[in-house]
């Protein structure tokens, strides 16, 4: 049987986040990659300057229009600027009940700019929260679902993955990459279980565009192989460890560049 995936999210023209992010990702894991499309944005490596939201009902057409002829093993989610598009996309998953979802709450992108409208952030902890196997946020975007100042140590991290889980999560997995130290380290957290700590060392690179969503799309990959989620994102923390380790190999844009999502199978370039 072939794995497949799926990313609703939006595009990055840049091609380093988003869409294009998690397609690269999937194939870079073996697992056959499908999309839909949330928003369009005119994006590079230096930042975005303008985004085109979908239509829900196109969206919802999106959706419907894969899980009609595909099996999709997972489902990771990314990208959702409005309310009905987050209620668009929690109809389609409820009535297609997909195996896995994974959930990364996208709020800002890498250049500082706003992906997320405040009015939808409750809608998505709302409707997407109880449908996710797994939410990835950041420190910054554990902060701003919870109302609270972004965590700074490994007590305040697990504190806040357990906030996350009161409303509504079944899974945290809390990225301390924003954090000051010399590791990379973020806590997983499954209700009802101890706290889980994955760490990498912390590779010293300006090109870190699309680490978040390559790696809940690598969790999502994972999954779609039959990998419980621990596991999982063990093995996806490890793949993105080495992107990110091989990103100066690449040489894209002027600004924050992307991950080396193939630095497996590319040969090396000088």
């Amino acid at each position: 049987m072939t794995a497949i995936a799926l990313t609703i999210a939006g595009s990055d023209s840049g091609g380093g986040a988003g869409i294009q992010a998690d397609l690269k990702t999937f194939s870079a894991l073996g697992v056959y990659g499908t999309s839909v499309l949330t928003a369009l944005t005119a994006q590079n490596t230096q930042g975005v300057s303008a985004i085109h939201d979908v239509p829900a009902d196109f969206i919802t057409a999106q959706i419907d229009a894969v899980f009609s002829d595909i099996d999709v093993d997972a489902v990771k989610i990314g990208m959702l600027s409005q309310v009905a598009t987050i209620e668009a996309v929690a109809k389609g998953l409820r009535e297609h009940q997909p195996k896995s979802i994974i959930l990364d709450p996208v709020m800002v992108a890498e250049s500082g700019d706003p992906l997320l409208a405040e009015s939808a952030v409750s809608a998505l902890v709302t409707h997407l929260f109880p449908l996710a196997d797994l939410i990835t946020p950041n420190l910054h975007e554990a902060a701003r679902l919870l109302g609270c100042d972004m965590a700074n140590d490994r007590s305040a991290m697990e504190e806040q993955a357990q906030a996350l889980i009161s409303l509504g999560a079944k899974a945290v997995l809390l990225k301390g990459g924003h954090a000051e130290g010399k590791d990379a380290s973020d806590v997983l957290l499954i209700a009802g279980q101890e706290p889980v700590w994955l760490t990498a060392p912390f590779v010293d690179t300006k090109n870190t565009h699309g680490t978040g969503c390559s790696l809940s799309s690598a969790i999502a990959a994972e999954c779609a192989k039959g990998t419980n989620l621990v596991e999982a994102t063990q093995a996806a923390k490890s793949w993105l460890s080495q992107a990110i380790a091989h990103a100066d190999s690449l040489s894209i844009g002027k600004g924050a560049g992307p991950v080396h999502h193939f630095h497996a199978l590319w040969k090396a370039h000088k």
